[in-house]
């Protein structure tokens, strides 16, 4: 056996050496075992952020419909429906704040929350709350005191506290007609919650809904036994919170549950998702930018294009040969050329000389403007050398008689 032969015979001995030994030391150390991972939301559970309290209310008996806008004139209102606003109540049309308002006047619940505290107000108007007398802070007004954009304390009896509307944009109800059924605040620290009367309905106002939503809070998914990994389904402090908001129309109608998609855009999803796509093409786009771009540095003019124009060689050439001092060989070829086509035109004409042959020739072009005999004489007769006007007179006068024959 060669030498080649034996090395590669000990390079797989010792290959299979290391593959069984690598395979055993895996076997002895692997331990088999089960892990639970929460998987993405997908579908309506990733865009309703109040899906769980739809499952929650859905299986604790309630009718609920849940949808992105109010859509009314689909979705008609009856005096003991609930209908709860996840959305900033500045996005609501006049006319469907009006209508909202006449159908909690017929005994319908309205639930809304005033806009984010970090955004001024000034004049604007909100829908709904200035109707019901609500005044807001402005977020000034929750910079300047701490306690008015700090946290509330939710109690349960026999429970740790928690924490609620933190950062939310409080408010009052001294404009209000009645005084409420029930708040949550107080004169120093403004309110959080306030459960006004308004004709033979009811109007909750909250600071915020986030206790409400599938990231904030059980929303009464406790009591129903769903959610997901971080829904904080187990607090019930939530969940019975929740189930005290809705109590007013709780079970007597529909449960309309209105919010804004939380879909994010689809750039955020294609850089976030769609990296291991888009960043090699990227790379391979910038590299071929960088071979097909301009070198670095000044402008240079754009080189000279190659061109075959058979006449500018010809002008070229004749003025190469007249600088030379070959005027009289490039008459001499033009009245050659003439000639010749006269012997095939007018060979009497051709074959006479002197004046005879400029007469005949003149009375040939009598009807041309500027060949005369004069002109004709000129144009037969040598010019003298470096007279530069006499020459391209006799040539342009050959060429135009040539022509003309």
């Amino acid at each position: 056996m060669s030498r080649q032969a034996l090395i590669a015979v000990a390079l797989l001995a010792l290959a299979a050496l290391l593959g069984f030994g690598g395979y055993t030391l895996w076997r002895k150390d692997y331990v088999r075992s089960e892990e639970m991972v929460d998987l993405p939301r997908t579908g309506e559970a990733a865009s309703n952020p109040l899906y769980v309290l739809k499952l929650a209310l859905a299986k604790d008996g309630a009718k609920v419909d849940a949808r992105q806008r109010l859509l009314l004139a689909q979705h008609p209102l009856q005096p003991r429906d609930t209908v709860l606003i996840y959305r900033d109540p500045r996005t609501l049309a006049a006319p469907d704040a009006k209508a909202l308002l006449e159908w909690v006047a017929r005994g319908g619940h309205l639930i809304v929350r005033t806009p984010p505290w970090r955004e001024r107000l000034g004049e604007t108007k909100v829908p709904v709350l200035d109707e019901v007398g609500v005044t807001l802070l402005d977020a000034a007004d929750n910079q300047d005191n701490g306690q008015r954009s700090g946290c509330a304390n939710l109690h349960e009896r026999g429970r740790e506290p928690q924490l609620v509307f933190c950062g939310a944009r409080r408010f009052y109800f001294y404009n209000a007609d009645a005084a409420p059924e029930a708040a949550w605040g107080d004169e120093d620290s403004a309110y959080v919650y306030a459960r006004l009367p308004y004709g033979e309905g009811k109007v909750d106002v909250l600071a915020d809904m986030d206790f409400l939503s599938n990231r904030g809070g059980s929303a009464l998914a406790a009591f129903a036994g769903v959610g997901h990994g971080d829904d904080e389904v187990a607090q019930p402090s939530n969940a019975a919170f929740a189930r005290q908001v809705l109590a007013p129309n709780y079970r007597a109608g529909t449960i309309h549950l209105i919010y804004a998609a939380d879909v994010p855009s689809l750039w955020q999803t294609l850089i976030r998702n769609s990296w291991m796509a888009w960043l090699p093409l990227l790379l391979w786009l910038a590299a071929w930018l960088w071979q097909r771009m301009q070198r670095f540095g000044p402008l240079r003019p754009a080189p000279a294009m190659e061109r075959r124009s058979l006449l500018e060689h010809i002008v070229a050439s004749g003025e190469h040969i007249y600088r030379y001092g070959y005027g009289p060989s490039l008459y001499a070829s033009v009245r050659a050329a003439f000639l010749l086509r006269l012997r095939r035109r007018d060979p009497y004409a051709a074959s006479i000389e002197g004046e005879a042959q400029v007469e005949l020739l003149a009375q040939r072009y009598k009807n041309e403007p500027g060949l005369g005999p004069a002109q004709i004489r000129d144009a037969l007769a040598h010019p003298l050398a470096r007279d530069h006007a006499a020459f391209r007179t006799r040539i342009a006068t050959l060429i135009r008689m040539r022509n003309r024959l």
